[in-house]
């Protein structure tokens, strides 16, 4: 079997990439779903941003640096990865801020409708922020979850907006975009899309799906950096009508006008709020880049690839050791990441770390592993499957300090 890995990472198109990362040798990284690795052009720009863009150009770097239009510049670089038109997604804000302001929008678009829909297992920041606005609207909407093989069956004329995430963000199960906003659209629903483990992972089309509204986070297979800025996508069809919920001055139609009146202006700038977030957006900027040299249909080749690899191992070095697969086997249903429940998943998760194995792990019980083509081999996979195999023969993992759950896993 070494032959046959050495001889994939030989012939891998995408190897020459992993170049491109800060990447500490002998770390096999497989939370790339998470937290993405630091692209090497990151660093440097960040400085020059700092250095010479702030510190010398200071002010002026608003116009001469092109800070102001940021948010639509790396905006429309995302909309080509995402199939989306120029003008159609803003990079700004938090994920979590984003879906508040296209619910919002979508709202506005269906006043007659008191629902927001989503299905129950949704990442939970989807749900809370559909309870905050149920709670905010003193009772004129209403949220509601359903099992997941419910959601179509619920859509009916109550359901103003049906917010889902793409790829469950524990699961990897990936939801049909395209025949869950026809099936929304026949009974007068607008859907909004989660994209944070779609982004950068497997090939999206948002205008072929005819979708409404999106959101996505930049710092899981986009590599922007902790904390990265995300972004939102609004379809143009939706932008004039849509109204936006917070109406800051980056959104208006002539901010430095300083006017005592919000008038949106008119186009995707009008999903902005406060001041961009310059040096946030440079470095999500350059990992944007590094994505676009990729070509997605390889990418997700790889993916495929490497989870099968994953579950092939798993398969003969781990089945006796009661792990059970809660992602799909068909690659096709299946995103950039392979879950594995055990009732022990936390210690080892920890005790993997240890050994310099980086997953993640999501209560109750699942073992997290992102596969991220861009810098992640087939040997890494190999050696990641015989290092948990290691932890499950020695019962390494069962040490007290493994037991204390830390504030982030």
């Amino acid at each position: 079997m070494a032959d046959a890995i050495a001889d994939l990472d030989a012939r891998d198109p995408l190897a020459p990439f992993r170049a491109e990362f800060q990447l500490r040798e002998g770390l096999l990284y497989l939370d790339g779903n998470s937290l993405g690795a630091l692209p090497r052009a990151t660093a440097p720009r960040i400085a020059d941003v700092v250095s010479r863009e702030w510190g010398d150009g200071l002010i002026g770097s608003w116009l001469k640096a092109e800070w102001v239009s940021a948010p639509q510049r790396i905006g429309d670089k995302i909309a080509r990865l995402l199939g989306g038109r120029p003008g159609e997604i803003v990079a700004a804000d938090s994920t979590s801020i984003n879906i508040f302001k296209a619910l919002a929008a979508a709202v506005s678009l269906r006043p007659d409708r008191p629902v927001i829909l989503s299905e129950r297992t949704n990442f939970p920041t989807d749900v809370y922020m559909m309870q905050g606005m149920e709670a905010f609207s003193g009772g004129r909407l209403r949220s509601r979850t359903v099992d997941p093989a419910d959601v179509v069956g619920a859509l009916d004329e109550e359901v103003a907006v049906l917010l889902l995430t793409q790829v469950h963000y524990k699961s990897g199960l990936i939801r049909d975009m395209t025949a869950v906003t026809r099936a929304a659209h026949e009974k007068g629903v607008l859907v909004v899309w989660d994209l944070s483990h779609s982004a950068g992972a497997i090939e999206v089309d948002l205008n072929s799906a005819n979708a409404d509204f999106a959101v996505g986070c930049g710092y899981k297979f986009l590599n922007g950096g902790p904390g990265a800025p995300a972004f939102i996508f609004v379809a143009e069809r939706h932008q004039l009508a849509a109204r936006p919920v917070l109406s800051g001055w980056f959104g208006h139609a002539r901010p430095f006008a300083f006017e005592e009146d919000y008038e949106a202006v008119a186009d995707i700038g009008r999903f902005l709020c406060g001041t961009p977030q310059v040096l946030g957006l440079s470095a999500l900027e350059c990992g944007i880049d590094l994505m676009l040299r990729a070509d997605m249909r390889e990418l997700r080749r790889k993916s495929v690839r490497l989870g099968e690899l994953f579950i092939q191992c798993m398969d003969e070095r781990c089945a006796e050791f009661g792990f059970s697969l809660v992602s799909p086997r068909d690659a096709a249903r299946r995103g950039s990441q392979l879950s594995y429940a055990h009732p022990h998943a936390y210690e080892m998760i920890r005790a993997l770390g240890e050994r310099q194995v980086v997953g993640d792990f999501r209560a109750p019980d699942v073992l997290r592993f992102g596969l991220t083509p861009l810098y992640l081999r087939y040997r890494d996979v190999v050696e990641a499957v015989e290092q948990l195999r290691g932890v499950c023969v020695s019962g390494a993992w069962d040490r007290p300090e493994f037991r204390e759950r830390a504030a982030v896993t």
